[in-house]
C-alpha cells in the first residue's frame, strides 16, 4: 500500500472504484423534478442527492428522505447541506476508506482537479477496500510477501510459491538468531557462574516483543494513514514502553526473588524490562517510518525483521544490566 495517496496504481485509487449512476441536481432545479428522476430507475444510488452547479463542480448534498418529504415546488437549494470531504480519482483507495470512517460516510464523493463531481466511492467498494487492505497488512506482519496476483488467496498458492513469499523475511530471521547466539556465547562464563541468568531471557524477549510489535502496529496506521508527525508518535511510544517496562520490571522483583535469583540479578532483570520496553516502542516506530520514507509499505517493517531487531537488542541490553547489577 503506497503511502502516497497519488502514487497508487489504477486498481488501488477511487478511479477503480467510481460509481457515477448517482443523484445529481441543480440548485435551481424544484424538489418535483428531482423526484421524478429518481423513479426511473438510472440510478445506481439514491441516496444522498448531490448537488451541482451549471458546471458540474459540487456544491451540497441533500439527503433523500428529506427530499421526499420537502414541498414539490422549493428548489434543490433550500434544502442543500455542505458536502462532505471529497477525494480525487487518484487518492488511494485505503486512504479513501479512512475518510469515509473518519466522517461517518456511507458514500465518499470524487471529483477532479477542477472539483467536478465525478460519482462516489459506493459502501460496497469501501468494505471490500478495508478487507483486502486488512488481509494485506496481516501477511506483511507475517513477514510473507504479496503476491503478484492480488485476487489469488494465499492458501491457493502452491506450496513452492508459498516458499516463496515466506522465505526471505526467515532468512533474514536465522541470521539474526545466529548472531544471538553468539552473543549469549559472549556471556557463556557469567552464565556458567550464574545459570539463572538464562532463566529471565526468554521472558525478557517475549515481553519486548509483545511490546514492539503493539508499537509496530501503532506506527503502521498512524504514519501511513494519519501522517502523523513523527517526534509526537516516537515520544508518545518510548514514554508508553518506558512505563510498561517499569510496572513489569517492579511485578518482576519479587518472582525473581521467589525463583532463586540474587538480589543484584532480580534488579537486573527489573532494569533491562523497563530499558527493553523503549527500547522495543522505538524500534518498532522507527523501522516502519524509515520503509515509509525510501517509499515502502510501513508494514513491511513489522514480522521477522523487528523480532530480530528487538531480540537483538533486548539481549544486548539484558546482558550489560546484568554486568551492571549482578
Amino acid at each position: 500500500m503506497p503511502t502516497d495517496g497519488r502514487s497508487s496504481p489504477i486498481a488501488e485509487t477511487a478511479r477503480a472504484h467510481l460509481e457515477p449512476r448517482v443523484a445529481i441536481g441543480r440548485e435551481d432545479e424544484p424538489v418535483a423534478e428531482i423526484v421524478a428522476r429518481l423513479s426511473t430507475g438510472h440510478h445506481a444510488l439514491l441516496d444522498p442527492v448531490w448537488v451541482v452547479d451549471e458546471g458540474g463542480r459540487l456544491l451540497g448534498m441533500v439527503p433523500t428522505a428529506e427530499l421526499l418529504a420537502a414541498a414539490r415546488d422549493l428548489p434543490l437549494g433550500a434544502l442543500m447541506r455542505p458536502p462532505p470531504p471529497t477525494v480525487d480519482v487518484e487518492t488511494d483507495q485505503e486512504r479513501v476508506a479512512i475518510v469515509a470512517h473518519q466522517h461517518r460516510l456511507a458514500t465518499v464523493p470524487v471529483v477532479d482537479d477542477e472539483r467536478r463531481f465525478l460519482g462516489v466511492v459506493p459502501p460496497t467498494a469501501l468494505v471490500d477496500v478495508l478487507l483486502r487492505e486488512h488481509e494485506e497488512d496481516l501477511r506483511r506482519f507475517a513477514g510473507i510477501l504479496d503476491s503478484a496476483n492480488h485476487a489469488t488467496g494465499a492458501l491457493a498458492l502452491p506450496p513452492v510459491r508459498r516458499v516463496a513469499n515466506r522465505l526471505p523475511w526467515l532468512l533474514v530471521g536465522l541470521a539474526g538468531s545466529i548472531v544471538a547466539a553468539a552473543v549469549m556465547a559472549g556471556f557463556e562464563e557469567r552464565l556458567e557462574a550464574e545459570v539463572a541468568i538464562a532463566f529471565f531471557v526468554p521472558a525478557i524477549v517475549y515481553l519486548a516483543d509483545a511490546i514492539g510489535t503493539q508499537s509496530e502496529a501503532v506506527a503502521v496506521r498512524g504514519l501511513s494513514l494519519e501522517h502523523a508527525p513523527l517526534g509526537r508518535v516516537l515520544w508518545g511510544e518510548l514514554a508508553t514502553g518506558a512505563i510498561l517496562g517499569t510496572i513489569l520490571g517492579l511485578a518482576v522483583i519479587p518472582a525473581a526473588l521467589g525463583l532463586g535469583a540474587s538480589i543484584g540479578l532480580a534488579v537486573a532483570v527489573a532494569v533491562a524490562l523497563l530499558a527493553a520496553g523503549a527500547t522495543a516502542s522505538g524500534i518498532g516506530l522507527l523501522l516502519p517510518w524509515l520503509l515509509s520514507r525510501i517509499g515502502l509499505d510501513p508494514a513491511y517493517g513489522s514480522g521477522p525483521v523487528a523480532t530480530v531487531v528487538q531480540d537483538l537488542l533486548t539481549l544486548l541490553v539484558y546482558f550489560a544490566c546484568v554486568v551492571a547489577f549482578a
